[in-house]
């Protein structure tokens, strides 16, 4: 039996016993998570979601990708040249369940991406409260007092 599953924004095809590479998720080497996200499990399809389906994985280990290095020249009068490098982050994990019902009382965490808003990073930033002026009238009433 075989699922497909998103994660990433990317859709993956998977069986027990496979291997993925997908975008990192917040999760160390030896934890178990789990993918809610079923779009079709055995002849099953979802609309968008298979409701009560999971895949159930464990992380081996985060990693990153092969670096892409980018080449930007400009030519004629500016002569300007450019290199860069990127490295993604990827997550390594093994598939070691398709749960076809019963995904809501599994005790497994649910496998997040490394960047949402359980992240406490993001978490501050969005907390901070944004800075609102003042219309000038206001402003230059509170000057003349």
């Amino acid at each position: 039996m075989f699922a497909v599953l998103k994660t990433g924004g990317k859709q993956y095809r998977v069986q027990a016993g496979d291997v993925l590479r997908v975008e990192k998720l917040a999760a160390e080497a030896g934890d178990k998570v789990q993918f809610n996200d079923v779009l079709m499990i055995g002849s099953t399809i979802g609309a968008p979601l298979v409701a009560g389906a999971a895949v159930q994985a464990e992380v081996i280990d985060n990693i990153k990708a092969d670096k892409v290095i980018t080449y930007v020249k400009r030519r004629r009068k500016h002569s300007s040249q450019r290199t860069r490098g990127h490295r993604q982050q990827l997550t390594l994990i093994r598939i070691t369940d398709l749960l076809e019902k019963g995904a809501e009382k599994s005790d497994v965490k649910a496998a997040v991406g490394a960047r949402t808003k359980a992240d406490p990073v993001a978490a501050e930033a969005a907390a901070k409260p944004a800075r609102t002026r003042k219309p000038k009238a206001e402003a230059a009433a509170e000057d003349a007092n």
